[in-house]
């Protein structure tokens, strides 16, 4: 996420809280908002403690939708949080959690910050999905003493936004039949759930580009590898065209990841793609706020019938 400098600090109930948080005797010095966030409000709090200066990030739902149901969602990721430590998983460290906003103005968790940033640009790409499957497999591969709940579709064959004025309405209704259907059988492991280029952050550059951390666990799940990998596919085809989003599942299996079979992935691909339906503007927007400009909603409508188009064309060429 990227910064913008502001001098407001928490509200009172709030800094009251964060405080509380903290080892005795520290005390926020400034805030800084980040951008690139759609669900909620991340600000990094500097803090002068006892033992030197350093930063915590605090996140806080602050829209409707997300207040009713900060409850679970902060709970969750709370509770993932503490799973993670000491897993070798680049998670922040959980500090504290007000999901109900008991204490705070909104409901609100404490974790600290971790070093990097996202990285959106055309940059490195060919560097970055490598890095990005391989962190993606090692999040699969954990073994964790409680699991998260079970993974929850995003759409369905009758929850699909189709484009009002696409030129392609074929494409779209073959895509949907291909999701009127039970799920395929698969072999659950630990999901993320959300995992895409703008909850990865990254240190160095060239040879050194190195992932430093993974944020945003609200929907941490238990679920089949090829929806994480989907979205994942998806999220990087909106971004870096529909060739690169294509290669996500290649490099998975080549990192010795393991996927349905073609017809059965070819379902949560699609899956995933439909729930960004029409013109995925929800992402476009955080996107778009860390420099991603040329995202405009004409662009991403384009590419990702272009993407569903490119996974029909490959089943059937499989076929």
């Amino acid at each position: 996420m990227t910064c913008k400098r502001g001098p407001r600090l928490p509200l009172v109930d709030t800094r009251l809280w964060v405080e509380r948080s903290l080892p005795p005797g520290d005390r926020i010095r400034s805030t800084t908002v980040l951008r690139g966030g759609w669900t909620s409000r991340m600000s990094r709090l500097e803090i002068d403690g006892r033992a030197g200066p350093y930063s915590v990030v605090l996140r806080s739902f602050v829209k409707e939708f997300y207040v009713q149901h900060a409850l679970g969602l902060l709970t969750r990721e709370a509770d993932v949080l503490r799973l993670l430590a000491g897993t070798g998983i680049p998670a922040a460290r959980l500090l504290a959690v007000d999901a109900a906003a008991e204490h705070c103005e909104h409901p609100s968790l404490l974790m600290s910050l971790l070093p990097g940033q996202i990285r959106l640009d055309e940059d490195d790409v060919d560097r970055k999905i490598p890095l990005l499957v391989r962190q993606l497999l090692a999040i699969h591969r954990l073994s964790v003493p409680s699991r998260p709940r079970a993974y929850q579709a995003w759409t369905g064959p009758d929850r699909v936004r189709v484009p009002e004025n696409t030129t392609r309405p074929e494409l779209w209704r073959r895509a949907v039949e291909l999701i009127r259907r039970e799920p395929p059988a698969f072999e659950a492991c630990f999901l993320h759930r959300d995992f895409h280029p703008g909850n990865v952050l990254f240190t160095g550059a060239g040879a050194d580009l190195t992932i430093s951390g993974v944020v945003d666990w609200v929907e941490t799940s238990w679920g089949p590898a090829d929806l994480d990998v989907a979205q994942c596919s998806t999220a990087i085809a909106l971004l870096h065209g529909v060739p690169a989003g294509m290669r996500v599942a290649e490099e998975y299996r080549a990192a010795g990841g393991v996927l349905r079979a073609e017809e059965d992935h070819r379902y949560w691909r699609l899956l995933d793609a439909l729930a960004f339906a029409p013109d995925a503007e929800k992402v476009a927007v955080p996107w778009r706020e860390v420099g991603r400009e040329d995202l405009t909603p004409a662009v991403l409508a384009e590419r990702l019938e272009d993407y569903l188009d490119s996974i029909l064309a490959c089943s059937t060429s499989s076929a």
